[in-house]
């Protein structure tokens, strides 16, 4: 009898914890000062970083225009 705990898992099984995570771009954005500074308020008025919230504004607008891969 072999024991299931001696079998090979997979990477990215079922677990979604352990999934692999997707490769990101960099990308270098020049941006008003002004902008930044209303961004950054923004984002941390909805407890996420900046980044997070200019990646979220994107996919908005790339799911409103029908474009969302």
């Amino acid at each position: 009898m072999t024991d299931d705990l001696d079998e090979p898992v997979a990477p990215g099984g079922d677990d979604p914890e352990r999934r692999p995570r997707r490769q990101r771009k960099q990308v270098l954005l020049r941006l008003d000062p002004a902008v930044h500074d209303a961004l950054a308020a923004w984002a941390s008025a909805e407890l996420r970083s900046t980044n997070a919230q200019i990646e979220f504004l994107l996919r908005q607008a790339l799911s409103a225009a029908g474009r969302l891969p």
